[in-house]
Order: structure tokens, then C-alpha cells, then sequence
């Protein structure tokens, strides 16, 4: 991912350099978003793995019912960034995206992270126990 993000933000940086052309460094989120989501999609509907278990099962116990809902959420959440970024960049100046992108950008992804920390918490392990949704249906 950081070696995609590289060759992405050289290409559009190079072009808005050499166009001096704005546009071209507005798309760069957006293409970042789109790229990121869609190897999660192609991932999980392609090739049948999951791409978010693949980097943090290691870390993290969860069912695989939740994993693939993880799946589909980022998928969803960085197809939404991506619009959302290019429909501020088409509709506001240049000065409102630079803000949109440096705030509000990261206040949503720090909001849909911490909604994903919630969500998990219910289905991680607590004192050695697995707390699945079987287990918690069935606790008094």
C-alpha cells in the first residue's frame, strides 16, 4: 500500500507541477480512496480473502462474519471518501478542500475508526473467555 500511495501522489504531484493544474492533486485523495476500497473488494470478491484479516488477524480474534463485515464497511467507507473528496473539490474553492481534506477528511476517519473499535469490542476476548455472539446470547 505505501509503495501504490508513492507512485500515486509522484503521478499526480508531477502533474499538477507540470500542468499547474490544481485538479490534478484534488483527485490524488480520491484515487487513493478508490484504490485502497477496490483492493478490498477485489480482494474479498476475486480471490475470496480478506485483505483486513490478512494484515490484522494476528493482532485481532474476531469471527469471520465480523471480519467480512469490517470488509465491507472500509469498502464502503473509502468508495464514500473518494466521491465525497471530489464532489468538495468540483463544488468549493480550493482553500475549502485544502480545509475539507487536512479536517474534515480525518475527523471522519477518526469517527468511523473509533465506531469500528466499538463495533469489535463486543466480539474480542475478554479475560481469556471468547465473547462471540453466541457466548453473549447465551450470558445472563
Amino acid at each position: 500500500m505505501q509503495w501504490m500511495s508513492l507512485g500515486v501522489i509522484v503521478l499526480f504531484g508531477g502533474a499538477t507541477l507540470l500542468a499547474h493544474d490544481d485538479n490534478f492533486i484534488k483527485w490524488k485523495p480520491t484515487v487513493l480512496y478508490w484504490l485502497m476500497g477496490g483492493a478490498l473488494l477485489i480482494g474479498q470478491l476475486v480471490f475470496k480473502k480478506n485483505l483486513l484479516r490478512s494484515v490484522m488477524g494476528a493482532q485481532l480474534q474476531l469471527p469471520d462474519a465480523i471480519w467480512l463485515k469490517l470488509n465491507w464497511a472500509w469498502t464502503a467507507f473509502f468508495a464514500a471518501m473518494g466521491g465525497l473528496n471530489i464532489w468538495v473539490a468540483y463544488n468549493f474553492d480550493t482553500d475549502a478542500w485544502v480545509n475539507f481534506k487536512l479536517f474534515g477528511g480525518m475527523g471522519l476517519m477518526v469517527v468511523f475508526v473509533i465506531a469500528q473499535a466499538i463495533y469489535m469490542s463486543r466480539y474480542l476476548p475478554q479475560d481469556g473467555v471468547p465473547n462471540t455472539a453466541e457466548t453473549k446470547d447465551k450470558q445472563p
